[in-house]
């Protein structure tokens, strides 16, 4: 994989991928703005699959799982502006506003499509990162800019970005039943349930009666069997979506667990 970014700061990127594909299974420490220049996006989530194109504008709440899957199209590579909304700049923010977010509030992936004010905001980035001297306050003032934007389309939003809490202690067994085709180490799971480890695994075993790598590994293949016997899919897409990084890996996974591989499933 060949990755190229250009930063005006650490906030604000331009990320570009040459290569097939990208894939990763992310849980994003801040919210997202992200505008697509060139290439696709399949976003796995709980909820839905995304597909983002060209002139697309989403935003991935924090703290959220996510896989995410980059394709360069028509030649071109994958190349986004790329926006980090920090929880610091945020309170900054909305410290001046008298906003109390709904408890409780679930968020999602939100979808700008071809939105003129956000395009303009992120299009006029693109200058900046050629440039040796970046103006002090750009990364404010465009974010700034983002945000009053975001709020002024989107009544919800408040709810998304002035939100500053963090995971609390939430039902284990029904997070896992929804969030296992994530490949992420048990550390994520256990705080994003809001556990210590030893306690996220004391629950686990309690729960299950298993091992949750052991569970987490029958979730994915069982899963895969549905995408194939039902759904059709290919392979090397189920692979990616489930859970597994290496589809050679995965295959013989999949064959030790039911005793054929995925291709003799697809071929009956």
């Amino acid at each position: 994989m060949e990755y190229q970014a250009k930063y005006i700061t650490d906030d604000i990127k331009l990320s570009c991928y040459q290569d097939q594909f990208f894939k990763s299974d992310i849980l994003f420490e801040h919210h997202m703005l992200i505008w697509f220049i060139s290439g696709e996006t399949k976003i796995v989530r709980p909820e839905a699959t995304y597909f983002f194109k060209k002139g697309d504008i989403f935003l991935i709440p924090r703290n959220q799982l996510a896989t995410i899957i980059n394709y360069p199209k028509d030649g071109l590579p994958h190349q986004t502006v790329v926006m980090h909304l920090t929880t610091e700049r945020l309170r900054k923010f909305y410290d001046q506003l008298l906003i109390k977010p709904v408890t409780g509030y679930i968020p999602s992936i939100k979808h700008y499509s071809n939105h003129p004010l956000l395009e303009s905001c992120l299009s006029s980035l693109i200058p900046y990162f050629n440039m040796n001297n970046i103006p002090k306050d750009i990364a404010h003032l465009k974010i700034t800019e983002a945000v009053t934007i975001l709020r002024t389309i989107d009544p919800e939003i408040d709810h998304v970005l002035a939100n500053f809490e963090e995971p609390g202690k939430i039902d284990l067994a029904d997070y896992m039943e929804k969030n296992f085709m994530f490949n992420m180490p048990l550390e994520k799971f256990s705080y994003l349930t809001g556990r210590s480890l030893t306690t996220f695994k004391r629950d686990f075993k309690k729960i299950f009666e298993i091992t949750p790598q052991r569970w987490l590994t029958k979730k994915r293949l069982d899963l895969a069997h549905y995408q194939f016997a039902e759904k059709k899919k290919k392979p090397i897409d189920v692979c990616y979506e489930v859970g597994f990084e290496n589809l050679s890996h995965f295959s013989y996974a999949f064959k030790k667990q039911f005793g054929y591989a995925p291709t003799d499933l697809l071929s009956a």
